[in-house]
């Protein structure tokens, strides 16, 4: 049976429009990268009321766990790192969305397990049959897990349901790494289906053309995901590569610092 517990009303003013239904599933759920930044961001989001209601987490990683004691580490953990004070009714209503897989992600019966519980969670939930998951793996499990998830066919994408998969950085850690990562992603994913993350190396860069954006009425209206296909940075002291660079642009090809295509006719 679907569960409707509400909302708690927003603790911070709303700053966009609330999320689809949906599942996220963290991969590498008991890492720093999960409990130091993942965590505090949902709950942040949740303050603004930007999370659906039907919204729920599942965890996957290693170390045995029932979701009790998962929810339980998760508190204590959430505790040291959260960025302000800590709402409990919120704090409570999305603890009980917390749900965890333990296993290998070498093991084929991990991914069997997991569809399962999606299929579950789902239910309980009422999150319309949208995943995305999330990888806070060391980054050579990043193509292994995709790969694994479509065998059991969590990327296909039917009924208006949608698939999504977060390579969270480093995407590789050179230019034919990188190349060789998406040729793997794009065997058993489409390119809207897959985000790409790696905002240390852009970040500076971002925020500038951000600043540049909204500074200039004849950029704003035109400088967004309707309109813009790709975004390549690159960075080198030398001054070849940057014409290495260029030639690399014009030819499409990906980069260890690209961000994801967005011309794509989904909302996400």
């Amino acid at each position: 049976m679907a569960q409707t517990e509400v909302l708690p009303a927003p603790i911070k003013p709303r700053v966009g429009r609330t999320a689809d239904p949906c599942v996220m599933v963290i991969f590498g759920f008991s890492g720093d990268l999960t409990r130091r930044k993942l965590i505090p961001a949902l709950y942040n989001l949740a303050s603004q009321q930007l999370l659906a209601q039907e919204f729920a987490v599942i965890g996957v990683g290693r170390t045995p766990m029932s979701d009790d004691d998962a929810r339980k580490k998760l508190t204590e953990d959430f505790k040291k790192f959260a960025s302000g004070a800590i709402d409990a009714k919120l704090w409570e209503w999305f603890v009980r969305r917390l749900h965890y897989v333990s296993g290998d992600f070498g093991d084929p019966a991990t991914f069997d397990n997991l569809k399962k519980t999606l299929a579950k969670v789902d239910q309980e939930h009422n999150s319309h049959g949208n995943y995305f998951f999330y990888m806070a793996t060391a980054p050579n499990y990043f193509g292994d897990i995709v790969e694994r998830l479509s065998t059991v066919g969590l990327m296909t994408e039917e009924n208006a349901h949608w698939r999504r998969v977060i390579i969270e950085k480093p995407f590789g850690h050179d230019l034919d790494s990188a190349k060789a990562l998406n040729k793997q992603l794009l065997k058993v994913a489409s390119e809207c289906q897959i985000y790409r993350i790696d905002h240390y190396l852009g970040k500076e860069t971002v925020q500038n053309i951000l600043a540049l954006r909204f500074a200039n009425g004849i950029f704003e209206p035109i400088w967004n995901r309707r309109y813009i296909d790709h975004v390549y940075r690159f960075r080198s002291p030398k001054p070849s590569a940057w014409r290495n660079a260029a030639a690399t642009t014009m030819g499409r090809a990906p980069c260890a610092t690209w961000c994801r295509t967005i011309s794509c006719s989904s909302s996400l």
